[in-house]
Protein backbone atom coordinates (compact mmCIF):
# COMPACT_ATOMS: atom_id res chain seq x y z
CA UNK A 1 0.00 0.00 0.00
CA UNK A 2 1.46 3.41 -0.96
CA UNK A 3 2.34 5.79 1.83
CA UNK A 4 -0.50 8.22 2.56
CA UNK A 5 0.59 11.03 4.90
CA UNK A 6 -3.01 12.00 5.77
CA UNK A 7 -3.88 8.44 6.75
CA UNK A 8 -0.71 8.14 8.83
CA UNK A 9 -1.50 11.40 10.65
CA UNK A 10 -5.10 10.35 11.35
CA UNK A 11 -3.92 7.01 12.75
CA UNK A 12 -1.28 8.71 14.88
CA UNK A 13 -3.86 11.12 16.35
CA UNK A 14 -6.25 8.23 17.04
CA UNK A 15 -3.48 6.21 18.74
CA UNK A 16 -2.23 9.22 20.67
CA UNK A 17 1.36 9.22 19.45
CA UNK A 18 3.31 9.99 16.31
CA UNK A 19 5.82 7.58 14.83
CA UNK A 20 8.79 9.19 13.11
CA UNK A 21 9.27 8.38 9.46
CA UNK A 22 11.68 5.53 8.92
CA UNK A 23 13.49 7.56 6.28
CA UNK A 24 15.25 6.17 3.25
CA UNK A 25 16.64 2.65 3.22
CA UNK A 26 20.23 2.72 4.48
CA UNK A 27 21.29 -0.83 3.71
CA UNK A 28 24.31 -1.49 1.54
CA UNK A 29 26.42 -4.50 0.63
CA UNK A 30 29.54 -4.94 2.73
CA UNK A 31 31.76 -5.02 -0.36
CA UNK A 32 30.44 -1.66 -1.54
CA UNK A 33 30.96 -0.09 1.88
CA UNK A 34 34.53 -1.42 2.08
CA UNK A 35 35.40 -0.11 -1.39
CA UNK A 36 34.49 3.38 -0.21
CA UNK A 37 35.88 3.08 3.30
CA UNK A 38 39.31 1.47 2.77
CA UNK A 39 40.82 4.32 0.72
CA UNK A 40 39.59 6.87 3.28
CA UNK A 41 41.39 4.92 6.00
CA UNK A 42 44.55 4.63 3.89
CA UNK A 43 44.18 0.86 3.62
CA UNK A 44 43.29 0.59 -0.05
CA UNK A 45 46.89 0.21 -1.18
CA UNK A 46 47.64 -2.31 1.55
CA UNK A 47 44.88 -4.55 0.25
CA UNK A 48 46.15 -4.10 -3.32
CA UNK A 49 49.70 -4.89 -2.23
CA UNK A 50 48.61 -8.08 -0.46
CA UNK A 51 46.65 -9.17 -3.53
CA UNK A 52 49.64 -8.52 -5.82
CA UNK A 53 51.97 -10.48 -3.53
CA UNK A 54 49.48 -13.34 -3.44
CA UNK A 55 49.22 -13.52 -7.23
CA UNK A 56 52.90 -12.87 -8.03
CA UNK A 57 53.92 -16.51 -8.62
CA UNK A 58 50.90 -17.14 -10.84
CA UNK A 59 51.54 -14.00 -12.91
CA UNK A 60 55.29 -14.19 -13.44
CA UNK A 61 56.11 -17.89 -13.17
CA UNK A 62 58.38 -19.92 -10.93
CA UNK A 63 61.80 -18.71 -12.12
CA UNK A 64 61.06 -15.00 -11.80
CA UNK A 65 59.19 -15.51 -8.50
CA UNK A 66 62.27 -17.24 -7.03
CA UNK A 67 64.52 -14.32 -7.99
CA UNK A 68 62.22 -11.30 -7.64
CA UNK A 69 59.72 -10.51 -4.87
CA UNK A 70 57.28 -7.58 -4.62
CA UNK A 71 58.35 -5.40 -1.69
CA UNK A 72 55.87 -2.55 -1.82
CA UNK A 73 53.08 -0.79 -3.68
CA UNK A 74 52.81 2.96 -3.33
CA UNK A 75 50.76 5.33 -5.49
CA UNK A 76 50.50 2.74 -8.23
CA UNK A 77 54.22 1.94 -8.34
CA UNK A 78 55.08 -1.66 -7.53
CA UNK A 79 58.62 -2.05 -6.21
CA UNK A 80 60.14 -5.49 -6.78
CA UNK A 81 63.25 -6.66 -4.92
CA UNK A 82 65.58 -8.58 -7.27
CA UNK A 83 68.37 -10.81 -5.95
CA UNK A 84 70.94 -10.55 -8.76
CA UNK A 85 72.00 -7.73 -11.10
CA UNK A 86 71.84 -10.01 -14.15
CA UNK A 87 68.23 -10.96 -13.35
CA UNK A 88 67.37 -7.30 -12.81
CA UNK A 89 68.82 -6.43 -16.21
CA UNK A 90 66.85 -9.24 -17.88
CA UNK A 91 63.62 -8.15 -16.19
CA UNK A 92 64.12 -4.49 -17.14
CA UNK A 93 65.20 -5.21 -20.71
CA UNK A 94 62.82 -7.99 -21.71
CA UNK A 95 60.12 -8.81 -19.17
CA UNK A 96 58.96 -5.50 -17.70
CA UNK A 97 56.25 -4.71 -20.32
CA UNK A 98 54.84 -8.26 -20.11
CA UNK A 99 54.78 -8.27 -16.30
CA UNK A 100 53.19 -4.82 -16.19
CA UNK A 101 50.54 -5.85 -18.72
CA UNK A 102 49.64 -8.95 -16.68
CA UNK A 103 49.47 -6.93 -13.45
CA UNK A 104 47.28 -4.27 -15.04
CA UNK A 105 45.01 -6.87 -16.62
CA UNK A 106 44.52 -8.54 -13.23
CA UNK A 107 44.41 -5.51 -10.90
CA UNK A 108 43.69 -2.53 -13.13
CA UNK A 109 45.79 0.34 -14.41
CA UNK A 110 45.04 2.49 -11.38
CA UNK A 111 46.32 -0.11 -8.92
CA UNK A 112 49.58 -0.86 -10.77
CA UNK A 113 50.74 1.77 -13.25
CA UNK A 114 54.51 1.16 -13.02
CA UNK A 115 56.95 -1.57 -11.98
CA UNK A 116 60.42 -0.78 -10.61
CA UNK A 117 63.06 -3.43 -10.02
CA UNK A 118 65.53 -2.82 -7.19
CA UNK A 119 68.57 -4.65 -5.88
CA UNK A 120 68.90 -5.19 -2.11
Amino acid sequence: MPHNPHRARALAEWRGYFEPDAGPERCAAVGEVLKKLLPKLGLGERVGEAEVRGAWLELVGDFIARHAVPSGLSRGVLTVQVLQPSVRYELEANWKPKILAKLQERFGKKTVREVKFRLP
